[in-house]
């Protein structure tokens, strides 16, 4: 969401520079401080790990010297992870743009960083936190210091909270110099546990899964619950809460971490189905773990498409340390089980308009925590997970994408007709955000253009969490059956230039979600679509489009006009039903929501 979009949202009451700390570390030059061996790793000057014995001071002084470049660095070149080995570690530290923070036990009480790990937005004006992405933290504790026991994380889309146990409160949002709630914009918490409360205040829009809390309070637009432990009470839109008991198949993200003799190892967590809860409370987390000498650690000085190609044909897996990958080739996964995992959220850019990654029509692949990036040369798609017509039954061992940002823009030039392209059946999504950007470099109506964020052709995909924003046509495009998603956050694009450019046949505009003609059958949870016609005053015809039949329902959908021209608007929230959004007087023209499209829930 971009910021300018704001002044129509409510409001609640109450890097070069990095570059140049690693190469001082490295080269032994001290910077505020003793010189650290934290980032001398197997992983790279841009992997700092952190033994409990390292003196405090010295942590302290690499987080907050990191997150001095990283806090407002957008669309930096600059990425870095801060991992924690087992213990206790005393220090306090705020997390910026590109960073993944991670702790290295096997559970996340193994590590507990005692103190504080926050993510605020004070780089905003306002404490505006919607444009707080890119960002990861997972596998430890956390018990803040602060007087009121409060760990605070602003965050929008692309940052995910994972395996974390927060011993104390956890808010979503920050406070302003007024202390009034600053906005934030949307965000994921999975596998994890909140010891206190969540207050999510000004959140927007917010999908936690299997996690556990004491209790939850606040809701703006969309908040989504699946498999969730003491969820909110209460019926959509007021409060705006949608629960679904159980989660019906997932396999939590792999991670890293060091074993007792002190090796590293990824561990990949089990298959489960209709699950509800957090996978580590009662015991460890069921599941297997790979040693590190099975995977290809890849750099971002030296990587090539050939060689990273060479170790997948092998049977390798690739780990991809922090840093931006230039890429000329394909990356193809033929083999079953194959573990494309990101380390400090690295980006991946094709050179020569291809794919950046494909995938064969295998069981079990597991993609996870990457920014995939256009090029400047036109692709096709970023992400191919199976051949056009695959027809393989996967559902014993379904592919998983975690934590993927699609962008197209705003930090480099990109073009690219789809993000990610899904043929193959069974694949199961866990937190997309698919981006065109609205703002950075190298963005306009026909300087980035993309036509749709998502396209399903394969069956039984299910996606939790799928943030699908501002391409110039549908931002999903639904062909296969049996789709499944929980939580839905779009917003149109903001820079259609006139009606002319933007129809669909003879239909104003393109729908956000379109469930094709031919589907007959998908369900979807807590869709919520928004327009902000910046620079025309143009129509949607309706946010959402699906088919009329028994086997297609869609729960709890809502429609908002953030601002733009006056006489832009979303007619219709689906099809031809539902209120208008648009702009001025009455308030409630500005949102409309509408409970139940299709046959009585399966859930």
């Amino acid at each position: 969401m971009n910021k300018k979009t704001q002044s129509a949202v409510p409001t609640l009451p109450a890097s070069a520079a990095l570059c140049a700390l690693v190469l001082a570390l490295t080269q032994g030059v001290a910077l505020g401080g003793p010189v650290s061996t934290a980032n001398k790793t197997i992983f790279g000057p841009n992997v700092y790990v952190f033994d409990p014995s390292m003196p405090a001071a010295d942590v302290q002084s690499i987080a907050a010297g990191i997150f001095k470049k990283m806090e407002s660095s957008e669309f930096g070149a600059e990425r870095c992870a801060l991992l924690f080995k087992p213990g206790t570690h005393n220090v306090t530290f705020n997390v910026g743009f590109y960073t993944h923070v991670a702790g290295l036990g096997q559970n996340p009480d193994d590590v507990n960083i005692k103190g504080g790990v926050n993510v605020n937005a004070q780089w905003m004006p306002d404490a505006n936190a919607t444009c707080n992405f890119w960002r990861t933290l997972e596998n430890f504790a956390v018990t803040p210091s602060s007087s009121k026991g409060v760990t605070r994380i602003a965050v929008s889309q692309a940052a995910p909270l994972r395996r974390l146990h927060v011993k104390g409160e956890l808010h979503l949002f920050d406070f302003d110099a007024k202390y009034n709630a600053g906005w934030a914009s949307g965000g994921f918490l999975a596998d994890s546990v909140v010891d206190g409360k969540v207050v999510s205040a000004s959140q927007q829009q917010w999908l936690s899964r299997n996690s556990k809390w004491a209790s939850w309070s606040n809701g703006v637009w969309n908040m989504v619950f699946v498999g969730c432990v003491n969820a909110p009470e209460g019926a959509f839109p007021n409060p705006p809460y949608t629960v679904v008991e159980r989660t019906p198949v997932i396999r939590e993200k792999p991670y890293l971490y060091v074993d007792g003799p002190g090796k590293y190892r990824v561990f990949v967590p089990a298959l489960k189905t209709n699950t509800k809860g957090v996978s580590w409370l009662d015991g460890p987390t069921p599941g297997e773990p790979i040693p590190i000498d099975r995977f290809h650690i890849a750099q971002p000085s030296t990587a090539k498409a050939e060689t990273i190609n060479a170790a997948l044909a092998a049977g390798k897996h690739i780990l991809f340390t922090p840093g931006v990958y230039s890429l000329d080739d394909t990356i193809r996964v033929t083999k079953a089980d194959t573990i494309l995992l990101g380390l400090g959220v690295p980006s991946l850019v094709p050179t020569k308009g291809l794919p950046i990654i494909s995938v064969a029509d295998v069981d079990g692949v597991k993609i996870a925590g990457l920014i995939l990036e256009a090029g400047p040369i036109k692709s096709a798609s970023l992400l191919e997970v199976g051949p056009e017509g695959g027809k393989a039954d996967h559902s014993a061992n379904p592919t998983f994408l975690f934590d993927l940002t699609v962008r197209t823009g705003g930090a480099t030039a990109g073009k690219n007709d789809v993000g990610i392209l899904i043929n193959s059946s069974h694949v199961v999504g866990d937190q997309l955000w698919l981006w065109r950007a609205d703002h950075g470099k190298n963005v306009g109506w026909t300087a980035n253009p993309t036509k749709n964020g998502l396209v399903v052709n394969g069956e039984n995909v299910t996606i939790y969490g799928l943030f699908n924003e501002h391409h110039n046509e549908y931002q999903t495009l639904w062909n296969g059956n049996g789709g499944r998603v929980y939580f839905y956050q779009s917003e149109m694009p903001y820079d259609v230039p006139n009606q002319a450019s933007w129809m669909s046949g003879k239909t104003n505009g393109f729908a956000s979600y379109k469930v094709a003609d031919t589907v007959t059958s998908h369900e979807a949870w807590g869709l919520g679509v928004y327009c902000y016609f910046r620079d025309a005053a143009v129509k949607a015809h309706c946010a959402v489009e699906a088919p009329a039949v028994k086997g297609v329902t869609l729960h709890n959908l809502t429609t908002i006009w953030l601002n733009g021209k006056p006489g832009s608007e979303i007619t219709h929230i689906i099809n031809s039903t539902g209120g208008r959004v648009h702009a001025n007087s009455p308030a409630d023209a500005m949102r409309q929501t509408y409970g139940h499209f299709g046959e009585a829930p399966r859930r």
